[in-house]
């Protein structure tokens, strides 16, 4: 089951820690921003996104839905963020 979030990684250390944080779940992870669809796992994918804007990320088949959406919790885009 994919499950979709947006989230914002508008800053160096952001991306960082999102890269850091999302490759210690075993499953396939997407980020897109526009017509650009990267792998998520890849911090120099990340950085060819416009990270001014929030990315759109799905989650494919993760067993351990919970703590990868505990750990999301940083980076999900929230309206005030801007």
């Amino acid at each position: 089951m994919n499950k979709n979030y947006t989230i914002l990684l508008n800053s160096i250390d952001k991306v960082k820690d999102f890269a850091n944080m999302i490759n210690r779940f075993e499953c396939d992870a997407d980020l897109s921003s526009g017509r650009y669809i990267i792998d998520a796992k890849s911090i120099m994918g990340i950085f060819s996104l416009d990270l001014q804007n929030p990315l759109s990320l799905t989650v494919y088949e993760n067993k351990d839905i919970e703590t990868l959406e505990e750990s999301l919790k940083p980076f999900l885009y929230k309206e005030e963020d801007e």
